[in-house]
């Protein structure tokens, strides 16, 4: 083993000693970017660099699971990218399927798609679901995966299906209006059911949440790290943990 080798692994470890209980988030939210950048500095395929981005999803969730860490959302494709040139949009569709399918078969995880599945290619879309059936008893983690994700319509589905509810419960709009809170909107969103996020991250430098869980993340703490997604390391990880540990979290207030 290199020396960097060993002198990264005791560095590692130092950073995990220094954890306690309260630096462990229940949720954490992953923005995982920089694969194009990855791949342009490397001289190598953007197809290449979302595969690199795939194959660090594993590691990742391993990391967190080492710690205690209950729901992580990972965001793997936008509605934003939808609008991609086919030629990049279809092997990274391809290469998001691969990777679900993947974490499906481990058998440790829970995976649960969230995203305007409407959107996705059928065969993207029923890969998805499937992967949620074959994990429904999982023990392990909650794992969200984004793909076809937006903030913005994420909201707007929410509403959509909470005028439905109502209107086949025969309720009108003014009644509606009357009672209408946040928690019934919470109650169809995507996540509905779940803790919102403690922590979001987002690799490669760039310093804005881009419609990341818009709703759900209005008390998160945010960490930004510098390092590419297929770059990101577990010390990296470890001081995003670190980070959010020393922060004192005021929920707004």
């Amino acid at each position: 083993m290199a020396v960097s080798d060993v002198l990264y692994a005791a560095y590692a470890r130092r950073l995990a000693a220094q954890l306690t209980p309260r630096d462990i988030p229940r949720h954490v939210g992953v923005m995982l970017d920089g694969n194009r950048r990855w791949a342009k500095e490397r001289g190598t395929s953007t197809a290449q660099g979302h595969q690199a981005g795939a194959d660090n999803i594993a590691n990742l969730l391993g990391w967190c699971e080492e710690v205690g860490v209950e729901v992580v959302t990972l965001w793997l494709l936008s509605t934003d990218n939808l609008a991609r040139p086919e030629a990049e949009l279809a092997p990274l569709l391809g290469i998001i399927e691969r990777a679900v399918t993947d974490l499906a078969e481990t058998g440790r995880w829970r995976v649960h798609p969230v995203g305007a599945l409407d959107l996705l290619p059928t065969s993207t879309a029923a890969v998805l679901n499937e992967a949620a059936d074959r994990t429904s008893g999982a023990p392990g983690m909650l794992v969200n995966v984004a793909v076809g994700y937006g903030g913005r319509r994420e909201i707007a589905d929410a509403v959509r299906s909470l005028l439905l509810e109502h209107a086949r419960a025969g309720t009108s709009i003014e009644e509606l209006a009357e009672t209408l809170d946040a928690e019934h909107i919470a109650e169809h969103l995507y996540t509905k059911g779940q803790p919102d996020p403690d922590l979001v991250i987002r690799t490669s430098g760039e310093q804005r949440l881009g419609g990341f869980l818009l709703w759900q993340s209005a008390h998160s703490e945010f960490y930004f790290c510098e390092a590419y997604w297929p770059a990101f390391r577990k010390v990296d990880f470890l001081r995003a943990l670190r980070a959010y540990g020393d922060r004192h979290r005021r929920f707004g207030t």
